[in-house]
């Protein structure tokens, strides 16, 4: 019998899930650019005359000191702003598992199993560098694991690059339950000490919180403080305050409740978040975060002979490579599913070595790790930059390669619209998956 659309690894989703990935990706593109310009603006600072202003501006303390909250405008960034991040990608992991092409276990299996090899194996290589060397610091595990949609998908908008739909998709959610696997990672290993009657009292908002969402209302000025106050009590209790941004998202219904008009609730917050998310929030964390010294003691020399340095660079570069690509291939042998028409293990490569680009979670755990502004903290940020730098540049000379085969399956996409405006090949989908 022939193959149905699910039977093939990298196959195309249902139109209405593929056109709103579509948006996700534009914006999150622009987010990245920002990104980018970013930490090059921090990296220059960092490096020139005026190097103090950079530090003292980091180190302004904004906050009531009651209630704890007197924090730096650099731990504003790390544990405020990128709760935003973390609710956003909280959002969108619930809905694509719930309510997206995600919720069929066949079509799950390929980006979870894919995620769990490019954090696992990096954090191998990682622990292999440093528990060899007497002068190694194994705490930094978590570091390499991490993938950065946004940075990576800047990457591919500078190189211009045809990939196709399904392909951009994968690498979406392998980022966001790459997150989501980061954030556990950050709870559990990086809770040096628990309070757990500010814990315990976060239930409270919480609660209320979810209760509201669950009867879909969309007020803010109700919702908005049960969520700050969610925020303040996760972060007073020890555990790190990103994580109140994925309870917060997990919490927020996805199927609308009747058929009416108008997007659910967690799409209504997801559209509302993402632009702040990706435009704001991640932008000025990477400022605050990727101001790195290049002169510090033993400079750029030192640092590049340190083992937590070249952990990091080959568990981004080399680790994440073979974990995508080799979890990719355990799927295909085991479900015996072939890659969709017009795709090749190159193209499983290249996403691999794009999901390399491990940038914003990799700086927050690496500052969690080692402490901020400390030597191995500087030395942990280098190896963040060179890795990513070294992964995109290898994911470009790869994806470049196929760009024309890439834009040819693009064409083929186009000729496949019939007056309607769906594609042929979504249709015929639809028919088999209708007959069984």
């Amino acid at each position: 019998m022939p193959k149905t659309i699910q039977d093939r690894l990298f196959a195309r989703g249902s139109w209405a899930e593929t056109r709103r990935i579509g948006d996700i990706l534009r914006t999150e593109t622009a987010g990245g650019v920002l990104l980018l310009l970013a930490a090059i603006v921090a990296l220059v600072w960092a490096n020139s005359p005026w190097a103090d202003g950079y530090r003292s501006l980091s180190a302004i303390e904004v906050g009531p000191a009651a209630w704890h909250l007197d924090l730096t405008l650099a731990e504003w960034a790390a544990d405020g702003l990128l709760a935003i991040f973390f609710f956003v990608a909280g959002l969108e992991l619930k809905r694509e598992f719930v309510a997206g092409d995600l919720r069929d276990p066949r079509r799950a299996t390929l980006p979870v199993a894919a995620a769990v090899g490019g954090v696992a194996v990096p954090a191998g290589v990682y622990l292999l560098v440093n528990g060899l060397s007497s002068t190694g610091a194994p705490i930094g595990w978590a570091i390499p694991t991490a993938t950065d949609i946004a940075f990576a998908l800047a990457v591919l908008g500078l190189l211009s690059t045809h990939l196709p739909a399904a392909l951009r998709t994968f690498l979406l959610t392998l980022a966001v339950v790459d997150d989501l696997l980061a954030i556990t990672i950050i709870a559990i290993f990086f809770t040096s000490s628990l309070a757990w009657a500010p814990l315990l009292l976060a239930l409270i908002p919480l609660g209320a919180f979810t209760l509201l969402v669950q009867r879909r209302i969309r007020s803010w000025w109700l919702l908005l403080p049960l969520a700050a106050a969610t925020w303040i009590l996760v972060h007073a209790s020890g555990i790190h305050a990103t994580v109140a941004g994925v309870l917060l998202a997990f919490a927020v219904p996805v199927v609308r409740r009747s058929a009416g008009p108008g997007p659910g609730l967690a799409e209504h917050l997801e559209h509302r978040w993402r632009p702040l998310s990706a435009g704001v929030a991640v932008p000025v964390f990477a400022f605050f975060a990727a101001g790195v010294a290049l002169t510090g003691a033993g400079g750029v020399s030192g640092a590049l002979r340190d083992p937590v340095t070249i952990g990091i660079v080959l568990g981004l570069v080399v680790g994440k490579t073979i974990g995508i690509t080799g979890a990719t291939w355990l799927v295909q042998r085991f479900t015996r599913a072939q890659l969709a028409d017009g795709l090749s293990w190159w193209d499983v490569i290249g996403l691999a070595l794009l999901g390399g680009v491990g940038f914003t979670v990799s700086l927050l755990i690496g500052e969690l790790a080692f402490g901020a502004g400390t030597a191995r903290d500087d030395h942990s940020k280098l190896g963040i930059l060179l890795g990513s730098v070294l992964a995109a540049v290898f994911a470009a000379m790869v994806l470049r390669t196929r760009n024309r085969h890439y834009r040819q399956l693009c064409a083929e996409e186009e000729r496949d619209l019939d007056a309607d405006g769906v594609p042929d090949v979504y249709e015929v989908g639809f028919e088999q998956r209708a007959h069984g």
